[in-house]
């Protein structure tokens, strides 16, 4: 079947994108109210692109009636944002934090989930994910119904279970997380394996 996405409604955009293209990480953004309480929000749309200089990307839509989510407005006044990897340890908090509550509600207060302060930024972190990465707004990508934030790592919390030995690799073992498929469909990554590329020079006999 072919599909054209230059004339297709946007929920249907959404629908074949997210089917097929996953399992997408999952990034639990923690960021600082206006008023002073903590705001956390789960991001599907969300990856790494770059090491040099360190740059995760976040993909944000408005709420269905158009109204900004409080996450983009905080994130558009501090210029900072942290991403919490989840696990299904933080499984429950990563849902209760994606309910749409009003703005001056503390999602993770709400998830009764710990937090601690943030090293280089003013949004907390959770000591419970298995690595937190405080970030800096390198850019903001406006567009009429999203906004892609560039922004860059600065600081990394790194749960030390989640390390090998040698605090080099992250240890297979432990560090298994959730990402999003389609609709409320997850994946873990509790199976992996290692696949190593065949010899060149035995592909060109």
């Amino acid at each position: 079947m072919e599909f054209d996405l230059t004339s297709l409604g946007p929920q249907d955009r959404y629908r074949l994108l997210t089917n097929f293209v996953g399992p997408r990480p999952i990034a639990l953004v923690t960021t600082k109210a206006g008023s002073g309480h903590n705001n956390g929000a789960p991001m599907s749309f969300f990856n790494l692109f770059s090491h040099d200089p360190a740059i995760v990307a976040l993909g944000i839509q408005p709420r269905l009636d158009g109204r900004e989510k409080d996450t983009m407005a905080n994130i558009r006044r501090t210029g900072q944002f942290t991403v919490n990897m989840v696990d299904m340890a933080l499984s429950r908090t990563m849902l209760v934090c994606g309910l749409g509550v009003d703005p001056d509600v503390d999602e993770l207060e709400l998830a009764d989930e710990q937090v601690a302060p943030g090293v280089q930024v003013e949004s907390v972190y959770l000591p419970a994910s298995p690595c937190a990465m405080e970030c800096r707004v390198e850019r903001l990508i406006e567009y009429p119904r999203r906004v892609i934030i560039l922004g860059e790592v600065v600081h990394m919390h790194i749960r030390p279970d989640c390390l090998d030995e040698s605090q080099r690799y992250v240890n297979p073992e432990v560090y298994h997380p959730i990402a999003r498929l389609h609709a409320d469909n997850y994946i873990v990554a509790d199976q992996q394996f290692v696949l190593k590329p065949p010899a060149l020079a035995d592909l060109q006999k």
